[in-house]
């Protein structure tokens, strides 16, 4: 006896980052965030109950998994299991089309997938936003690779409302997100860390009381397609996070020299006439935005910098969904 489901979700690059848990077992965030969906940073996953194994077997892009990840994958699983009432063990197998564990969001794709594959194979009945809340169990930034486009993520007064939404479809804006990839190194220090330690940092406080300007800023930028007044909001959140990575105890430096090279070469692009403006994520690698007109320009520039080693080029994503056997 076997169910089985396959599911693919996108990773998503947070406008607004979600970073530092009020509940860390259930990861609440403390403040609402946004994110788009990124076409070319995927996960997919198939999950097969089965009741022949006596225990989970999980695979990630052709290595087992085991120790704290696969821990992880199976304390997720428990939900679904518990959700659905069975105790069949399971079988995962999952790809990703980009590099795990270097600011990607790789967590994110995965664990939207294995919520929405998991979920479909024990034939749980689920709304999208009920399995958003699922999938935020897994992982936070999970929560909103559920939905399409532009996503919101409510960090709500109770864990039932600390959801994603989508704001906008894909189509709603030819908005791309060039990963510049200056490392495949798996970071030191992981986003679970790095949550943990938030809260330890003299400017954590003081960047949560400046969302409360921001966080409205970029979603009326992005619903009015208006990237000269979200690019620069950009990149100061994007800082902002860091500045309480680094102030956090004990410090995280997720930079490299490569990271600070392309920082400064995006602003002279800018100075230069070709709209960019970067993010970043909790890695070394930097997330280019720029709109779909100027797009090939910027690949052509990224192209000429010896410490870039790859780029991937994303457009809005859709939302999570099953995959035809």
């Amino acid at each position: 006896m076997s169910k089985q489901a396959t599911a693919k979700a996108c990773s998503n690059i947070a406008f607004i980052k979600y970073w530092g848990n009020r509940d860390p077992e259930l990861r609440l965030p403390f403040n609402d965030s946004l994110s788009m969906n990124l076409s070319q940073a995927t996960t997919t996953t198939t999950v097969t109950f089965r009741d022949d194994i006596q225990a989970d077997s999980i695979t990630v892009d052709g290595a087992p998994l085991d120790g704290a990840g696969w821990q992880r994958v199976s304390t997720h699983l428990d939900h679904v299991r518990r959700m659905a009432g069975i105790s069949l063990r399971a079988d995962v197998v999952s790809a990703n089309t980009f590099p795990m564990g270097t600011g990607i969001a790789s967590s994110a794709s995965g664990f939207a997938a294995l919520s929405l594959a998991a979920a479909s194979a024990a034939e749980l009945k689920m709304s999208e936003r009920e399995m958003s809340c699922l999938a935020r169990l897994g992982s936070g930034s999970a929560a909103r690779s559920i939905p399409e486009g532009f996503v919101e993520w409510l960090a709500g007064a109770r864990p039932e409302e600390c959801y994603a939404r989508s704001i906008a479809k894909p189509e709603h804006w030819d908005l791309r997100d060039i990963v510049a990839v200056v490392s495949l190194e798996h970071k030191t220090v992981g986003s679970g860390g790095g949550h943990d330690a938030a809260a330890t940092s003299s400017y954590f406080e003081a960047r949560l009381a400046e969302l409360g300007t921001r966080l409205p800023l970029m979603k009326e930028a992005l619903l009015d397609r208006d990237l000269a007044r979200l690019g620069p909001a950009l990149e100061i959140e994007a800082l902002s996070l860091h500045a309480v990575a680094l102030t956090s105890r004990p410090p995280i430096l997720y930079w490299e020299p490569a990271t600070i090279a392309l920082m400064r070469q995006t602003e002279t692009w800018r100075r230069q006439g070709l709209p960019v403006y970067y993010t970043l994520d909790a890695g070394p690698n930097v997330h280019l935005i720029v709109e779909g007109e100027h797009a090939e320009d910027l690949e052509r520039e990224l192209s000429a910098l010896d410490y870039v080693e790859m780029s991937l080029h994303n457009r809005p994503g859709p939302a999570a969904g099953l995959v035809a056997d």
